[in-house]
Protein backbone atom coordinates (compact mmCIF):
# COMPACT_ATOMS: atom_id res chain seq x y z
CA UNK A 1 0.00 0.00 0.00
CA UNK A 2 1.47 3.32 -1.10
CA UNK A 3 2.13 5.33 1.92
CA UNK A 4 -0.07 8.46 2.38
CA UNK A 5 1.08 11.76 1.10
CA UNK A 6 1.67 14.37 4.16
CA UNK A 7 -0.24 17.10 3.79
CA UNK A 8 0.87 20.60 3.99
CA UNK A 9 -0.56 23.78 4.05
CA UNK A 10 1.11 26.98 2.58
CA UNK A 11 0.11 30.62 3.95
CA UNK A 12 1.54 33.13 1.71
CA UNK A 13 0.07 36.14 0.42
CA UNK A 14 2.39 36.40 -2.60
CA UNK A 15 0.37 34.33 -5.43
CA UNK A 16 3.13 33.59 -7.82
CA UNK A 17 5.43 32.65 -4.83
CA UNK A 18 2.35 30.39 -3.31
CA UNK A 19 2.49 28.46 -6.60
CA UNK A 20 5.75 28.37 -6.67
CA UNK A 21 6.72 26.60 -3.30
CA UNK A 22 3.28 24.22 -3.87
CA UNK A 23 4.75 23.55 -7.28
CA UNK A 24 8.05 22.44 -5.56
CA UNK A 25 6.75 20.62 -2.63
CA UNK A 26 4.11 18.21 -5.19
CA UNK A 27 7.03 17.92 -7.02
CA UNK A 28 8.83 16.22 -3.66
CA UNK A 29 5.85 13.73 -2.87
CA UNK A 30 3.91 16.30 -0.79
CA UNK A 31 -0.22 17.01 -1.00
CA UNK A 32 -0.13 21.16 -0.93
CA UNK A 33 -2.76 22.78 -0.32
CA UNK A 34 -2.39 27.02 -0.16
CA UNK A 35 -3.84 29.53 1.63
CA UNK A 36 -3.61 33.93 0.81
CA UNK A 37 -3.90 35.37 3.81
CA UNK A 38 -3.73 34.07 8.15
CA UNK A 39 -7.31 34.13 8.09
CA UNK A 40 -7.86 31.86 5.20
CA UNK A 41 -5.18 29.83 6.69
CA UNK A 42 -6.96 29.95 10.24
CA UNK A 43 -9.87 28.53 8.81
CA UNK A 44 -8.46 25.87 6.80
CA UNK A 45 -6.73 24.43 9.11
CA UNK A 46 -9.41 24.25 11.36
CA UNK A 47 -11.58 22.15 8.52
CA UNK A 48 -8.70 19.75 7.98
CA UNK A 49 -5.93 20.04 10.01
CA UNK A 50 -2.81 19.49 8.08
CA UNK A 51 0.83 17.74 8.73
CA UNK A 52 2.56 20.48 9.14
CA UNK A 53 1.75 24.67 8.62
CA UNK A 54 4.77 27.05 6.75
CA UNK A 55 3.44 30.68 6.61
CA UNK A 56 5.02 33.63 5.72
CA UNK A 57 5.03 36.18 8.61
CA UNK A 58 3.98 39.64 7.13
CA UNK A 59 0.09 39.33 5.38
CA UNK A 60 -3.13 40.99 4.92
CA UNK A 61 -5.66 40.20 7.69
CA UNK A 62 -3.82 38.48 10.22
CA UNK A 63 0.23 38.14 10.32
CA UNK A 64 1.87 34.84 10.83
CA UNK A 65 2.61 35.28 14.39
CA UNK A 66 -1.12 36.65 15.06
CA UNK A 67 -1.95 33.02 13.51
CA UNK A 68 0.30 30.99 15.33
CA UNK A 69 -0.89 33.13 18.87
CA UNK A 70 -4.61 32.05 18.03
CA UNK A 71 -4.22 28.68 17.13
CA UNK A 72 -2.18 27.94 20.23
CA UNK A 73 -4.93 28.93 22.30
CA UNK A 74 -7.83 27.53 20.44
CA UNK A 75 -6.69 24.36 21.09
CA UNK A 76 -3.98 21.92 22.71
CA UNK A 77 -3.72 19.49 19.65
CA UNK A 78 -2.17 21.75 17.77
CA UNK A 79 1.15 22.01 19.97
CA UNK A 80 1.93 18.95 18.55
CA UNK A 81 1.39 20.54 14.89
CA UNK A 82 5.21 21.35 13.23
CA UNK A 83 5.11 25.22 12.22
CA UNK A 84 7.40 26.80 9.94
CA UNK A 85 7.82 30.11 9.60
CA UNK A 86 8.53 31.60 5.77
CA UNK A 87 10.09 35.13 6.12
CA UNK A 88 11.95 37.49 4.01
CA UNK A 89 13.26 38.93 7.68
CA UNK A 90 16.07 37.71 8.58
CA UNK A 91 15.33 40.09 11.56
CA UNK A 92 16.87 37.83 15.27
CA UNK A 93 13.94 39.97 16.78
CA UNK A 94 11.36 38.05 14.74
CA UNK A 95 12.87 34.73 15.04
CA UNK A 96 12.55 35.07 18.94
CA UNK A 97 9.42 36.03 18.71
CA UNK A 98 8.07 33.30 16.39
CA UNK A 99 10.03 30.87 18.28
CA UNK A 100 8.80 32.21 21.87
CA UNK A 101 5.27 31.31 20.52
CA UNK A 102 6.14 28.06 19.45
CA UNK A 103 7.58 28.22 15.50
CA UNK A 104 10.11 25.13 14.88
CA UNK A 105 11.77 26.85 12.20
CA UNK A 106 12.47 29.51 9.60
CA UNK A 107 13.34 29.64 6.07
CA UNK A 108 14.19 32.73 4.64
CA UNK A 109 13.65 33.82 1.20
CA UNK A 110 14.47 33.55 -1.67
CA UNK A 111 13.77 29.88 -0.54
CA UNK A 112 16.31 27.11 -1.18
CA UNK A 113 14.19 24.23 -2.08
CA UNK A 114 16.79 21.42 -0.80
CA UNK A 115 17.02 22.95 2.77
CA UNK A 116 13.16 23.20 2.91
CA UNK A 117 12.43 19.96 2.37
CA UNK A 118 15.02 18.25 5.24
CA UNK A 119 13.45 20.93 7.60
CA UNK A 120 9.92 19.66 6.54
CA UNK A 121 11.00 15.53 6.46
CA UNK A 122 12.86 16.27 9.95
CA UNK A 123 9.68 18.70 11.24
CA UNK A 124 7.04 15.82 10.16
CA UNK A 125 9.44 12.89 11.95
CA UNK A 126 8.75 14.43 14.87
CA UNK A 127 12.28 16.20 15.66
CA UNK A 128 11.07 19.32 17.00
CA UNK A 129 8.41 19.98 20.01
CA UNK A 130 8.77 16.12 20.78
CA UNK A 131 8.34 15.68 24.76
CA UNK A 132 11.63 13.89 24.41
CA UNK A 133 14.72 16.53 24.88
CA UNK A 134 13.18 18.24 27.61
CA UNK A 135 13.52 15.95 29.57
CA UNK A 136 16.88 15.33 29.26
CA UNK A 137 17.88 18.24 29.86
CA UNK A 138 17.26 19.13 33.39
CA UNK A 139 17.78 22.80 34.39
CA UNK A 140 17.72 23.87 38.04
CA UNK A 141 15.36 26.26 39.57
CA UNK A 142 18.45 29.10 39.40
CA UNK A 143 19.48 28.05 35.57
CA UNK A 144 15.92 28.67 34.92
CA UNK A 145 14.86 31.96 36.63
CA UNK A 146 18.28 33.35 35.31
CA UNK A 147 17.68 32.08 31.85
CA UNK A 148 13.91 33.43 32.45
CA UNK A 149 15.37 36.54 33.26
CA UNK A 150 17.64 37.03 30.15
CA UNK A 151 15.05 36.15 27.95
CA UNK A 152 13.58 39.37 29.33
CA UNK A 153 16.23 41.48 28.38
CA UNK A 154 18.25 41.87 31.47
CA UNK A 155 22.04 41.91 31.93
CA UNK A 156 23.50 39.64 34.55
CA UNK A 157 24.10 43.03 36.86
CA UNK A 158 19.95 43.36 36.84
CA UNK A 159 18.95 39.84 37.46
CA UNK A 160 21.96 40.04 39.79
CA UNK A 161 19.79 42.51 41.61
CA UNK A 162 16.41 41.29 41.17
CA UNK A 163 17.09 37.82 42.76
CA UNK A 164 19.60 39.20 45.45
CA UNK A 165 22.99 37.52 44.19
CA UNK A 166 26.54 38.40 42.95
CA UNK A 167 26.64 38.68 39.16
CA UNK A 168 29.36 36.25 38.98
CA UNK A 169 26.66 33.53 40.89
CA UNK A 170 24.47 34.38 37.76
CA UNK A 171 27.10 34.44 35.14
CA UNK A 172 27.52 30.66 36.67
CA UNK A 173 24.49 29.70 36.47
CA UNK A 174 23.52 30.99 33.13
CA UNK A 175 26.53 29.51 31.63
CA UNK A 176 25.60 25.94 33.40
CA UNK A 177 22.30 26.07 31.55
CA UNK A 178 24.07 27.12 28.50
CA UNK A 179 26.28 24.12 28.55
CA UNK A 180 23.37 21.96 29.49
CA UNK A 181 21.30 23.12 26.42
CA UNK A 182 24.37 22.85 24.26
CA UNK A 183 24.30 26.33 23.07
CA UNK A 184 27.19 29.15 21.76
CA UNK A 185 25.99 32.35 23.36
CA UNK A 186 23.11 33.32 25.59
CA UNK A 187 20.63 34.18 23.03
CA UNK A 188 20.98 30.34 21.84
CA UNK A 189 20.58 29.01 25.02
CA UNK A 190 17.11 31.08 25.41
CA UNK A 191 16.05 30.50 22.26
CA UNK A 192 16.47 26.75 23.04
CA UNK A 193 14.92 26.66 25.86
CA UNK A 194 11.90 28.33 25.39
CA UNK A 195 11.60 26.10 22.56
CA UNK A 196 11.99 23.25 24.53
CA UNK A 197 9.55 24.86 27.03
CA UNK A 198 11.98 25.19 29.58
CA UNK A 199 11.28 28.48 30.00
CA UNK A 200 8.50 31.00 30.21
CA UNK A 201 9.75 34.12 28.67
Amino acid sequence: MAETRKRILCIEDDRETAALIAEELVERGFEVSVAHDGRTGLAAILKNMPDLVLSDISMPVMSGFELLERLTALEPRFAKMPFVFLTALTDRDDELKGRQLGADDYVTKPIDFDVLTTIINARLAGVARSELWPKLVQLNDREVETLTWVARGKTSAEIAQILGLTKRTVDFHIDNARTKLGAATRTQAVIKAATGRLIEP
